[in-house]
């Protein structure tokens, strides 16, 4: 299993760490370790001082392929859920200023909290599904598909090109703007609609 994500998907959230708009999505890899199930406590470590939070819609690949086209990109799903892509800033940061890759910052142990996930039955409309996180109770980031740069379709049919895709794997969709610091003793909860599908504490 393998964990695709993108990034810069979200106007806004472009906007808010000055990036550049990219005409292709900003792809980058997490490793299966990287993966945290169950509400599993995410332990902050201690090679950063200021890890992000980015709330995400997460698609579970269904079947394998490659060189998907995007109108048969749904083919090779059939379920989304939520996650969170932490993102160690300061050392992407410090790594993006020498030109270096950043993996370290983006795919270290449980960076990629998981949470359940929804039948697309029950999610009608791909292009307008809103999503939302709240730390400690407070709303810190909501975001909805119709706002995407690239959509899932899109997002398939360009990482299937470099990568197949196999029956599991799991791709992150991009985050909305309100990134921020998360704290020992915070608490995330991760909503699709009202349904509540991750919460778990930061030690």
């Amino acid at each position: 299993m393998k964990i695709i994500a993108i990034g810069r998907n979200y106007t806004e959230h472009i906007e808010e760490l000055n990036n550049e708009r990219p005409s292709e999505p900003v792809v980058f890899l997490k490793p299966d370790t990287a993966v945290l199930k169950n509400n599993a406590p995410f332990f902050h470590p201690d090679f950063s001082e200021n890890i992000h939070h980015e709330v995400e819609l997460v698609l579970k690949i269904s079947k394998e392929g490659k060189y998907i086209q995007k109108q048969f990109a749904h083919r090779y799903f059939e379920e989304i859920g939520i996650g969170i892509d932490f993102t160690a800033r300061d050392l992407q940061e410090k790594c993006k200023s020498k030109g270096l890759p950043w993996e370290i910052a983006k795919a270290f142990n449980g960076s990629a909290p998981v949470g359940n996930f929804i039948p697309l039955a029950e999610l009608p409309q791909l292009d307008n599904i809103n999503f939302h996180l709240l730390i400690n109770g407070d709303l810190k980031q909501k975001g909805n598909t119709s706002l995407m740069l690239f959509d899932f379709g899109s997002i398939i049919e360009y990482v299937s090109k470099f990568f197949t895709l196999k029956k599991g794997d799991l791709i992150f969709t991009g985050t909305p703007s309100g990134v921020g610091k998360i704290n020992v003793g915070d608490r995330l909860e991760a909503f699709i609609e009202d349904k509540k599908l991750l919460d778990f504490e930061i030690k």
